[in-house]
């Protein structure tokens, strides 16, 4: 496949495939049409021989190049499969377009500080586990680093101190840079406000531009309660403090707090739902100490 697309990137090639989808032809005619020379054109349609995309056949004193329809099918379907990939409902290439949609707005709304202040943005979810398990899953760093992070990022570094005033630290990178040669993507540091197990968890996080500065603190609210053999999750997040310079996080707001939640149910759902993952935080809420901070 790849020798194809060498062969058909040259504007002289692509040329000769055009002319041979008409009719086949010999050299000279080939040359002729082309507006090239006749030994680069030779030179030209060996490199498309080569590559499987022509055939020929000497008929006296002529070469008569044709072109082969099955590797142009080939790579088309190939192609194909690319875009669908690329274009599929709801896919990657979705939310990147409405990402770019909600920068373009945001950074046209930032105009001074404080623009953002007071926006809110609400999520509900219905959980397929009882409200210990979530509870153990909004808390402990461990659970959390599985599905703290929208779909294309990794949490990189994560602390979570659930009780109050305890320590709020999550960074990411790309989900693929497995060895920190990109830049991370996000960070934010914050505190815990209140831990009530398996009911509420209300904490506040900042996060900090490129310079070191905050960019706005969006304070968090997360509601627990029973549904069934379930839990509904009710999350709230509201801004305060915005900068100028804090509309591509808030742009990101919607999209990367939801893939989260929907990663934290399909998390949920593949879980250990016994005894110990229903019931294991104590009484306090915090776990075992050992796994109040995890460095990843």
């Amino acid at each position: 496949m790849e020798e194809i697309l060498s062969a058909l990137a040259d504007p002289v090639r692509w040329r000769l495939v055009n002319l041979l989808a008409e009719r086949p032809r010999p050299v000279g005619v080939l040359a002729r049409l082309a507006g090239a020379r006749q030994p680069q054109t030779t030179k030209h349609l060996q490199t498309l021989e080569r590559a499987g995309v022509v055939t020929s056949q000497r008929a006296g004193q002529r070469r008569v190049y044709a072109l082969r329809p099955g590797p142009l099918r080939d790579l088309a379907a190939a192609l194909g499969r690319l875009a669908d990939d690329a274009g599929r409902p709801g896919g990657a290439g979705e939310t990147f377009d409405r990402y770019g949609a909600a920068l373009g707005a945001e950074r046209l709304a930032a105009r001074e500080a404080g623009w953002a202040d007071g926006r809110a943005f609400a999520f509900t979810r219905s959980l397929p586990r009882r409200p210990g398990l979530v509870w153990r899953h909004l808390t402990e760093p461990s659970l959390l680093a599985d599905w703290w992070a929208p779909d294309d990022l990794r949490v990189s570094a994560l602390v979570f101190e659930a009780r109050p005033g305890g320590r709020v630290l999550l960074e990411y990178r790309d989900a693929e840079d497995a060895g920190g040669v990109d830049a991370v993507a996000g960070r934010a540091e914050g505190v815990v406000e209140e831990a009530r197990p398996g009911e509420r968890l209300r904490y506040r996080s900042t996060p900090v531009l490129p310079n070191g500065e905050a960019a706005f603190t969006a304070h968090v609210e997360l509601g627990l309660r029973p549904e069934g053999d379930g839990t509904g999750l009710d999350a709230r997040v509201r801004i305060t403090g915005s900068t100028v310079e804090s509309a591509d996080f808030v742009a990101g707001i919607e999209i990367g707090f939801g893939q989260s939640l929907d990663r934290l149910a399909a998390v949920l759902a593949a879980a250990d739902p016994g005894p110990a993952g229903e019931h294991g935080a104590d009484e306090h809420g915090t776990g075992n100490d050992d796994d109040a901070r995890s460095m990843k």
